[in-house]
């Protein structure tokens, strides 16, 4: 690489930390004002002009509380799982396109355009480097709760080992129909094979499976069990404090973004803004700006979802969360391949 291109691959990379890192402090805050819309109270609104200074209140906070590291806790793994949680989340976002990318002379500076994309990284595997990198990020979960010694971190460990794989596997053969209808693991590729129909459509039983295994991986309501306050106290992370503590809600809201992205560029069409029919006749190589826009209004969508589930359903109990996982959603993935195949197979995709 020149270092031309260098430069812009660490200009992207540091452009993408501090804006997902900004998301996620926001949706701490966009989290607790719905929540609270929902129960029909106030939320945060105390710290700046309608409460909009509490993340920063929050991380100020979090950097002043006293770091605690349980005495007969096992310092390595408890030091570096909160670390290990974030990093594989921010990790994941590396190769997911947001759009097509535009030409550029940097403001004159350069004698020929160069074409900057809207990715850190363009790889033809990107599919299964975010799906390996994301279930890297149970080791974070699983360590915190072996290296805490409490039995109640462990035990929110070992859940969070169970339900991964459980629905790991669901999550997994979801997404075989897509890769068997684009015949490519390049996410750049899949989004435009959905020009003329979203994935949704063809394989609408994949997108729910998706879904559903996706607010199991991260561990999200009504999927906590890893946490599941009345049961385990807080789960994985009951020993932790100060930022150890915050890491690992940073990692979760991460997660979140990640897995929003996912659905938007394996199912919900990219950067296109309707089920049929693309753009309609917009030429966005000139309007560059109009596929982030619709890719990124879609993920806020999808955001908003995970926020509004959490505070609208109940926790499963955990035979429940495992029920769903193996009797359930691992028999229509399955049915959601059969029927995927079947229509190529016909001719119809």
């Amino acid at each position: 690489m020149t270092p031309l291109l260098i430069s812009i691959a660490v200009a992207k990379i540091a452009l993408v930390f501090f804006v997902v890192l900004t998301v996620v402090a926001y949706l701490t805050f966009a989290e607790r004002r719905l929540s609270a819309f929902i129960q029909d109270r106030y939320g945060p609104n105390r710290v700046g002009p309608s409460g909009l200074l509490q993340p920063l209140a929050d991380g100020i906070k979090f950097i002043f509380k006293e770091d605690i590291i349980p005495k007969n806790a096992n310092k390595t793994m408890y030091i570096m799982a909160p670390a290990f949680a974030l990093v594989t989340a921010l990790a994941a976002l590396a190769v997911i396109p947001i759009g097509k990318g535009f030409h550029t002379d940097l403001f004159g500076f350069l004698q020929d355009p160069v074409f900057i994309r809207f990715q850190i990284a363009d790889i033809n595997v990107g599919l299964l480097y975010v799906l390996g990198i994301s279930s890297l990020s149970v080791y974070g979960v699983v360590l915190g709760g072996w290296g805490s010694n409490s039995k109640y971190s462990l035990l929110g460990g070992l859940r969070a080992a169970a339900q991964m794989i459980s629905y790991e596997l669901a999550l997994g053969l979801s997404i075989l129909g897509v890769i068997a209808i684009t015949g490519s693991l390049r996410l750049g590729d899949i989004i435009e094979a959905q020009e003329k129909m979203w994935f949704m459509i063809p394989s609408f039983i994949g997108f729910v499976v998706f879904v559903v295994s996706a607010f199991a991986e991260t561990n999200r309501l009504p999927f906590d069990m890893p946490e599941a306050e009345p049961e385990i106290v807080a789960g994985y992370h009951t020993e932790y404090s100060s930022m150890k503590f915050a890491m690992f809600f940073m990692a979760e809201y991460t997660h979140m973004i990640v897995a929003s992205c996912m659905i938007t560029c394996l199912f919900l069409g990219g950067w296109y803004p309707l089920p049929i029919g693309g753009w309609f006749g917009i030429d966005i190589n000139t309007h560059w700006y109009l596929p982030p826009a619709v890719f990124i209004g879609k993920v806020l969508f999808l955001l908003f979802l995970f926020i509004w589930v959490r505070w609208t359903l109940p926790r499963f109990r955990y035979d429940q969360v495992m029920s769903l996982g193996w009797k359930r959603l691992f028999p229509l993935a399955i049915v959601n391949l059969l029927l995927v195949s079947f229509l190529i197979v016909s001719g119809i995709l």
